[in-house]
């Protein structure tokens, strides 16, 4: 082949971004690549030295669920599909994947690749995470020393109502900054799942028998219990905006836990971005001959302006219509759900018009009768 004569196999391996190893029949590394002697350093040398073996040991240290390397490489050459496993290294787990490939007689070699994870937005969540904390920890302590000062030397003249009120208010600056903290917390946790790779793996282990309409009830129903939305959202009846859709006949293999974050997080967006009043309707309907269930949340509201689609599942990345601004966020939300909707098998997407409105969507897989025994359900 022209292509043969063109590239060298070595140079090709050099200029991924990926780790890559070759082991051959008998166990022994036969091939490397640049980023490979990056990322295992010293260890190369025993792994050179000593073949699958050491790799397997060096790999598989501190390694808690999931696939091992061994397993992973095993399962690889029996299905010749890729496996994915993790590996430790340097305090942190590494997304892997154990592959087979053929040689030019037909022998078979076992490649692993061992990818480098870009944690810049958990980074930017711990950036955040210290910011607000510092902010609400000086914030509280100034709030609650003008509450004991207010308290032991109220304004001449003033009415109970009115110190209460004057109180009050301060009790609320104060509920705005744990309810972030508390939020902020919350984020971070999701995104934990996301950089120690565990989050397909939960999600996996989550995953029941869902009635859509039953699920989206209850939560509705509970939103009476939690804050949805930021405390310094001007108060607003919601609940009453929201109408549901959904025929009693639907049914999903999901993640109870993730389903109730995701649809929390594209309910407060829908609520935030649009004005009081306006209808917000979650609908749901069979798709893809009845493999999978679409759920969508419309909204009247402000809209995306196109030139600004792709920031909307990019972590830490907001619209900068003056609208959405103005209301508090941190930009993640999104990408956390996108995250979490593929971890189950499914795929989230919007459309939107600015002045018009948003409809976020999301696909999940439908609950079959064999769903329970499967490890995994169709792609939708």
């Amino acid at each position: 082949m022209v292509f043969d004569k063109q590239l060298n196999y070595q140079s090709v391996l050099d200029g991924m971004g990926q780790g890559i190893l070759i082991f051959d029949h008998e166990d022994r590394l036969v091939m490397e690549n640049l980023a490979a002697r990056t990322i295992l350093g010293g260890d190369l040398k025993l792994i050179r030295a000593n073949g699958w073996q050491a790799a397997t040991a060096l790999f598989n240290t501190k390694t808690a669920g999931g696939e091992t390397a061994s397993t992973a490489r095993q399962k690889a050459l029996e299905s010749a599909r890729p496996v994915r496993f993790r590996i430790y290294r340097a305090g942190e787990h590494l997304p892997c994947w154990a592959s087979t490939v053929y040689g030019t007689s037909g022998e078979a070699f076992t490649m692993i690749s061992i990818e480098l994870p870009d944690w810049s937005a958990l980074t930017e969540l711990l950036n955040h995470f210290r910011d607000e904390v510092e902010h609400a920890a000086t914030a509280t302590m100034g709030h609650t020393k003008l509450i004991s000062q207010t308290l032991k030397k109220p304004k001449p003249n003033e009415t109970v109502e009115q110190l209460g009120r004057r109180v009050s208010g301060f009790v609320t600056l104060i509920t705005t900054h744990m309810h972030r903290q508390e939020r902020l917390m919350r984020l971070f946790n999701r995104m934990q799942l996301i950089r120690t790779g565990e989050l397909a793996e939960q999600a996996r282990a989550e995953r029941r028998k869902i009635h859509v309409l039953d699920f989206i009830e209850d939560l509705l129903e509970g939103l009476d219990e939690i804050t949805l939305i930021d405390p310094e959202t001007e108060p607003d009846d919601f609940r009453a905006r929201i109408t549901v859709t959904v025929p009693d006949d639907l049914v999903i293999h999901a993640s109870p836990v993730r389903l109730t974050d995701i649809l929390h997080d594209v309910l407060r967006n829908a609520i935030m971005y649009s004005m009081k009043a306006t209808p917000i309707i979650i609908m749901a309907q069979s798709t893809a001959g009845n493999q999978s269930v679409q759920i969508d949340v419309v909204d009247e509201g402000y809209g995306i302006r196109s030139k600004e689609f792709e920031r909307v599942f990019t972590p830490f990345e907001r619209a900068r219509q003056p609208q959405i601004i103005g209301e508090f966020g941190y930009g993640l939300s999104l990408y956390l759900c996108k995250n979490e909707v593929e971890a189950m098998n499914g795929k989230i997407w919007f459309e939107s018009e600015e002045g018009v409105g948003t409809t976020f969507s999301f696909k999940l897989p439908a609950w079959r009768d064999d769903s329970s025994l499967s490890s995994s359900s169709s792609d939708t």
